[in-house]
């Protein structure tokens, strides 16, 4: 078994290079500065980019406006120039100035302003020109100056669209909203039109009711009017002879009114005479009345017995007994011949009236029959009218209903239309026009945010930084130890002793680069321990491969460092998405390490570890082994001496 020669295992190897380093102050400074270049590189960058957007307001910008104004729709003055320059001015998201035209145009030449926005004079009126329905577009006049900052001109072309469009907003938020306005002015007259059309409906139908009884009435009045024209006809030739008779009648109604006349005069002479006899047959029966008492009283005072008073008295009572019937018979018939007389007088006071009432008849009756012509005529021109009224009734009737259909319909067409109007309250309105004007919100969900652009910058510079410690550490390191080789060490202890080294002081470079940039420069890492343990992965896969470059080119292998870092720098996609650079860059960007330590560094700092980020670390893995095997390759060659190792002709 042979024995391993002392001082060749690999970390002797590594040791006795640290310790060469630090043989002295001022190596000792420069191993320093090694571990710090890092630091000095990503730290200060990233501090200095931490957050560009949040310092706009140090940007000098100038803005003026010529706008003249205009009314609006409603006849309001609106003067829309002078609104977004103090709206920007108030704004301070740059560092605003209102000057004149003349003005900002050399200020913006001479560097003074890096970009300035203008307001033309027609602004206002081209702008509420859409209200009138006299549309134009109106114009904001940006002026940059690339000679002062590329990039302030395009913020600033940022800055003129983002005034665009919340112009366009505005304008199209109050154009809506008049617009929604007008929707229900329409909605409240078609309401009102509406409510009309109801009440016509409901007119009609009351109408058509009524001119359906109409109809009815006038049918009524034409079969009625018939039949009066024809009773009427039947009347008038009934009346012909009427005058003739009248006179006839009151001739004989005279005569009849003389002879009861005469009638009740003779019936009253003889109701006169009956009185007379009356009257004396009542002074006999008092008298003999006064004579039966005499008669009794007399008897009694000769003496006579009463019973045969009264025998007496009984006899003398039978003896006036036919003088008693005969005045009841008188008394009888003057009543009866009274009554008779004071009828013959009503009947002759009859005739006279009917006399009367006959000559009133005879002198009335030709009149009374000229006016049944004239009621007979007019009846059959009733009639005629009557069926005219009839047949318009007929013809008015299906009108009506035609008249009820239509106001029906309208009545539910206006109904339905209604419903279909728009007729937003005051916040819906302004909602709903806020949508129409900008109808598409962008709702950002991000999967993972780095806050500002110095973390967004930070995996790239972090990767950068740590590929330029790791060449600034073979600029004192040596990548394999002559002294190993010459003892005749195995090629992988002597290729593993010269990496260990600067393995060391990557490890230390990172640390000190992650403790700055999260604490001095306060760059958030989502998960520090997964960062800082792939950091120290990278920066041993860097270190693996700049220390082969060197070890197997020798002063060449400084140069390849360098094409390595500026392939890198333009294929690994740190500042713009990898898939923007040219197609002939995407071979490099699938095959150069700091691709993949850019791309772990993202998960790391602003989500964590996922399944994507084990292909980072296979990567570098593999960069880390195969710099190491070519190293082994370049100790083994070394093994040989040849002139040009002992003298080389390129030595950095």
């Amino acid at each position: 078994m042979t024995s391993r020669p002392s001082g060749t295992s690999a970390f002797r190897i590594a040791a006795n290079e640290l310790r060469r380093l630090t043989a002295g102050t001022l190596p000792k400074l420069a191993m320093v500065a090694l571990v710090l270049v890092p630091l000095l590189y990503a730290s200060f960058y990233l501090y200095a980019n931490y957050d560009p957007y949040g310092r706009l307001d140090k940007l000098p910008a100038a803005v003026y406006t010529s706008d003249a104004g205009a009314k609006d729709a409603s006849g309001k003055d609106r003067n829309v120039g002078r609104e977004v320059t103090d709206e920007l001015v108030n704004s301070h998201t740059f560092q605003w100035h209102e000057v004149s035209q003349d003005e900002a145009a050399k200020g913006v030449k001479d560097g003074k302003y890096s970009f300035v926005i203008g307001i033309p004079h027609d602004f206002s009126a081209a702008l509420l020109s859409v209200g009138n329905f006299q549309p134009q577009q109106a114009t904001i006049t940006l002026t940059t100056n690339d000679s002062n900052n590329y990039l302030s001109g395009t913020i600033a072309k940022q800055v003129a669209e983002q005034v665009r469009k919340t112009i366009a907003e505005k304008v199209g938020s109050e154009a809506a909203d008049r617009f929604l306005v007008g929707f229900s002015t329409i909605y409240g007259k078609i309401s009102e039109a509406s409510d009309g059309a109801r009440q016509l409906a409901d007119g009609a139908a009351k109408l058509r009711g009524g001119q359906q009884e109409l109809a009815t009435g006038a049918n009524q009045l034409a079969t009625g009017s018939g039949t009066l024209a024809n009773g009427l006809g039947t009347l008038k030739s009934s009346t012909t002879s009427l005058p003739s008779q009248a006179k006839q009648l009151a001739d004989g109604a005279g005569r009849v009114a003389d002879g009861a006349g005469q009638v009740a005069d003779g019936n009253q002479k003889v109701a006169d005479a009956a009185a007379l006899a009356a009257g004396a047959s009542s002074d006999i029966q008092t008298k003999l009345n006064g004579y039966r008492t005499q008669l009794a009283q007399d008897l009694r005072n000769a003496g006579v017995p009463e019973a045969k008073v009264q025998e007496i008295v009984t006899k003398a009572d039978q003896l006036r007994s036919p003088v008693d019937q005969a005045n009841a018979k008188i008394q009888g018939a003057n009543g009866e011949l009274a009554k008779l007389a004071a009828g013959s007088r009503q009947v002759s006071n009859g005739a006279q009236q009917v006399s009367s009432g006959a000559q009133q008849l005879s002198t009335a009756a030709p009149q009374l029959a000229n006016g049944i012509a004239q009621a007979s005529d007019g009846a059959n021109q009733l009639r005629d009218g009557a069926a005219k009224l009839n047949d318009g009734e007929k013809t008015a009737v299906d009108g009506t209903n035609q008249l009820a259909d239509g106001s029906a319909k309208l009545r539910d067409g206006l109904a339905a239309g209604l419903k279909q109007i728009p007729n937003p309250d005051d916040p819906t309105r302004s909602a709903t026009a806020n949508t129409i004007a900008d109808p598409v919100a962008v709702t950002s969900n991000g999967v993972a945010s780095a806050g500002t652009y110095g973390a967004g910058l930070a995996p790239f510079f972090i990767a950068l930084a740590t590929w330029i410690g790791a060449f600034v550490l073979f600029l004192l390191l040596r990548p394999l130890s002559t002294r190993a080789l010459t003892a005749g060490a195995s090629p992988l202890r002597v290729a593993i002793g010269g990496w260990l080294s600067s393995a060391l002081l990557g490890i230390a470079q990172v640390i000190v680069l992650f403790g700055a940039v999260t604490w001095l420069v306060g760059i958030h890492v989502a998960h520090p321990l997964g960062a800082i343990g792939f950091a120290i992965l990278v920066s041993l896969a860097f270190t693996s491969v700049v220390h082969a470059l060197n070890a197997f080119f020798g002063a060449v292998g400084k140069f390849l460092g360098l094409v390595l870092l500026v392939l890198q720098l333009v294929s690994a996609g740190g500042t713009f998405p990898w898939q923007t650079i040219p197609d002939a860059l995407y071979p490099l960007h699938v095959v150069l390490p700091m691709s993949y330590a850019i791309d772990g560094f993202r998960h790391l700092l602003y989500t964590g570890a996922s399944m994507r980020i084990l292909g980072d670390i296979g990567v570098l893995a593999a960069y880390l082994v195969g710099g190491i095997l070519l190293s082994t390759l370049a100790a083994r060659k070394r093994r040989m001496w040849t002139v040009s190792a002992l003298k080389p002709e390129l030595s950095l």
